[in-house]
């Protein structure tokens, strides 16, 4: 039987007294490409940042391949690759300079750097700009940078928030497959996004949360059992139903003046 690669027991984060997540529970296995999504505010972030080690007060158990992220935060760390959806490059360098920076961070050697940087670079059509430095990137090149930045390790768990802004279709179809593969080599993945479709396509398991708390989850079929023929309309018939009255009264409201 596999063995857990995520284990969060009763996670949970709070704010000055206002509790952002509540007593999460979930495991997760190698292999497994986890969809997470929720309306804003629903916790996503704050999810992804705890599992990135970017947020270390937290209440619960957060288990990475065995280790507790708050006895040994740095063990944790090398075994993740993470992709925020805003992110600082260091924009005076060139994508080779910057993967070369990254690479040694994590204690690559520069034959293996060199190597990995220049076929993710080919298959980013980002082969031409790759001693270009980065002030002069457009949003969805600065992307790819980032996404190839977050797996040049090796990681075994890939956390990619949003990864898929800013980037062009032919760019998205290329991620949507390196994701599936990534899979298929025994890494796991942690989706979280708004684009419903792609979710409903890459995903193994569907999590859905709402005001810190998971409501759903499952595979699509499962899901789709629950309730109507498509991830949107079970977002939006788990998370929106109570609120659309709510909504229609307040751009009533706001528009009364737009007549």
């Amino acid at each position: 039987m596999k063995q857990p690669i995520v284990v969060m027991r009763n996670l949970s984060k709070s704010y000055d007294g206002l509790p952002i997540l509540k007593e999460l529970n979930l495991t997760i296995y190698p292999g497994e490409i986890i969809g997470y999504i929720g309306p804003n505010g629903a916790g996503k972030s704050t999810t992804v940042k705890i599992l990135a080690g970017l947020i270390t007060e937290f209440q619960g158990e957060l288990l990475i391949n065995g280790i507790s992220i708050k006895d040994d935060p740095l063990a944790v760390k090398a075994e993740i690759g993470y992709v925020p959806e805003l992110a600082a490059l260091y924009e005076v360098l060139t994508p080779n300079e910057y993967f070369m920076f990254v690479g040694g961070l994590h204690g690559l050697d520069e034959e293996v750097i060199i190597r990995r940087a220049t076929n993710f670079l080919q298959a980013f059509s980002l082969s031409d700009y790759a001693d270009v430095p980065m002030d002069t990137f457009s949003k969805g090149m600065r992307q790819k940078v980032l996404i190839i930045a977050g797996i040049l390790h090796n990681p075994k768990i890939l956390i990619l928030d949003e990864p898929l802004s800013g980037l062009d279709a032919n760019a998205v179809i290329v991620i949507k497959e390196l994701i599936t593969q990534l899979a298929t080599r025994g890494k796991t993945i942690f989706y979280c996004s708004h684009i419903m479709d792609v979710v409903e396509k890459v995903s193994d398991r569907i999590v859905l949360l709402q005001a810190g708390e998971i409501i759903a989850q499952g595979t699509m079929e499962e899901l789709k059992q629950r309730e109507g023929q498509s991830l949107e309309q079970l977002f939006s018939t788990l998370t929106q139903e109570s609120q659309q009255l709510t909504y229609q009264q307040d751009l009533n409201i706001a528009l009364q003046d737009f007549n």
